[in-house]
């Protein structure tokens, strides 16, 4: 992509461009912060009326899906989070959104789970919010009945370890 091109399709001139944004990566970043803005609300929607761990299990299986939508719906999301990662500011800043939302999902958990080790289950989230980006970007980057499977394995596997019965202990085990 190219600045020219940028202000021509938004059918400015590339001074007035330039005056919003100095470079790509500010493009990218502001992009990124709308993307991650909307999926940080979506988050907090659906975890936020969680009161047991069959709540947690119909919300986040819910959040799985609205993502995989979103992602099948604008898949220049895959691009913006590919670009991300090739410069070191942006991709520190997806890694903070990250956290972010690891936490959204932790605090949920924790409230239908308040035996778990909360700094495990912090790292556990924050793991299975970076495997749910990847997954995503995966799955578009396939065919469709592959990304589907793709996802439906993604949502299997993390259900399985984030709502078994035993997950406290097996958190506090992790020592």
């Amino acid at each position: 992509m190219r600045m020219s091109e940028v202000a021509e399709m938004a059918g400015i001139s590339i001074g007035s461009l330039y005056q919003y944004f100095p470079d790509k990566s500010a493009i990218i970043q502001t992009l990124a912060r709308r993307y991650n803005a909307e999926g940080r609300k979506c988050i907090e929607a659906e975890l936020s009326s969680v009161r047991d761990i069959d709540g947690f299990r119909d919300a986040f299986g819910r959040l799985i899906d609205i993502y995989y939508g979103i992602f099948l719906a604008e898949p220049v999301i895959r691009d913006i989070w590919s670009a991300t990662q090739a410069d070191k500011a942006l991709a520190e800043l997806e890694i903070a959104e990250s956290r972010a939302n690891a936490e959204l999902v932790a605090a949920a958990l924790a409230r239908v789970r308040p035996d778990v080790d909360l700094e495990q289950l912090a790292a556990s989230a924050f793991l299975v919010m970076c495997l749910g980006e990847s997954t995503m970007r995966l799955a578009i980057s396939v065919g469709r009945a592959e990304g589907d499977l793709l996802v439906e394995s993604y949502k299997r596997m993390v259900l399985a370890e984030l709502c078994r019965e035993d997950v406290a202990m097996s958190l506090k085990s992790v020592d």
